[in-house]
C-alpha cells in the first residue's frame, strides 16, 4: 500500500473560555464529524484555544505600563500596556527593529513578542499569552481524551512563528506529548549507501504545519486530527527542539 496521511479540521469548537473541558469538546465534535478518535491518531490544537481554556489572557485596561516598557513603544510604535504583557513573558530581548520586537519567551522559544498575541480574541483590548508549560498542556489534554475515548493518541499544541532565513510563518509546536519530536537519521544510510552526517527532522513542526492547512487562521478551525502518521512514539518534549543560543547563529 502506498503511504497516505490524512488530516481532517474539526469544525464546530465554541468560542472557548477558561475551565472549558477541551477534551470533551474535540472528543464530541469527531463524533458529531463521523470521526471517532482511534489509537495512533494525532490531535493538534492551537495555542490560542488552550490559553483560553487555562485562563491565560489579559485585559490590557488592567495593566500599568513601566518606564522601559513606554520607552519601547514610542521606539517600536506599540500599545505601551502590550508591550508591558510582553516584558513579563520575556527571558530576554533577543532584537528590536523598527515594529518588530523578537523575545526569548520564559518557556524557551524564540519568537515575535513572547508569544503575546491579539488575534482571535474576541475583546478588543485582550491579548493572550502562551501557555505555561505548553508539554504539561498537551498532557493533560491528552490524558484527558484518553479517559474519554480509551484512544492513545499524541498531542501537539501549536502556534504560528516566523523564520528568519525564510518569508511568511508556519505553524509549529511549542507543546507535545505522547510523541518524540525529532527523528534522527544521523549514522543512517542514504540511498545511495553515504552515511548522513547532520539530518535531524523535525516531524513535530512538520505536523503543526501541515494541520494549518486545515485549519487557517480566521476559519474557526482550532483543532486538527491527523490519521495515518507512524510518528515515533515516546515521552518527548518540546524543548528538545529548541536550538541551544551557543549554536544559535541568528542571535
Amino acid at each position: 500500500m502506498m503511504p497516505k496521511v490524512e488530516i481532517y479540521g474539526l469544525r464546530g469548537i465554541p468560542s472557548i473560555r477558561e475551565g472549558d473541558d477541551l477534551g470533551e469538546i474535540i472528543t464530541d465534535t469527531a463524533e458529531r464529524q463521523g470521526l471517532s478518535i482511534r489509537n495512533g491518531d494525532i490531535i493538534v490544537v492551537t495555542q490560542k484555544i488552550v490559553s483560553k481554556s487555562e485562563g491565560r489572557v489579559v485585559d490590557l485596561r488592567t495593566v500599568t505600563p513601566s518606564p522601559f516598557a513606554k520607552k519601547i513603544a514610542r521606539r517600536a510604535r506599540k500599545d505601551p500596556a502590550h508591550v508591558e504583557v510582553i516584558l513579563g513573558q520575556t527571558k530576554e530581548i533577543v532584537k528590536m527593529q523598527g515594529q518588530h520586537l523578537i523575545t526569548e519567551t520564559v518557556q524557551g522559544f524564540v519568537c515575535a513578542n513572547a508569544g503575546v498575541d491579539k488575534s482571535n480574541v474576541q475583546e478588543e483590548r485582550t491579548v493572550s499569552l502562551l501557555p505555561r508549560d505548553p508539554d504539561d498542556s498537551a498532557l493533560r489534554l491528552r490524558s484527558r481524551i484518553r479517559t474519554i475515548t480509551g484512544a492513545d493518541v499524541a498531542v501537539i499544541v501549536s502556534d504560528t512563528f516566523g523564520r528568519p532565513w525564510r518569508i511568511g510563518q508556519t505553524n509549529v509546536a511549542v507543546g507535545i506529548s505522547g510523541m518524540r519530536p525529532l527523528i534522527d537519521y544521523r549514522g543512517r544510510k542514504d540511498m545511495y549507501g553515504r552515511t548522513l552526517q547532520l539530518t535531524i527532522m523535525a516531524v513535530a513542526d512538520e505536523l503543526a504545519a501541515a494541520s494549518e492547512l486545515v485549519m487557517g487562521k480566521s476559519d474557526r478551525v482550532p483543532v486538527a486530527l491527523i490519521r495515518g502518521y507512524r510518528y515515533p512514539r515516546g515521552r518527548g518534549s518540546v524543548k528538545e527542539t529548541i536550538r541551544p543560543k551557543e549554536y544559535d547563529l541568528f542571535r
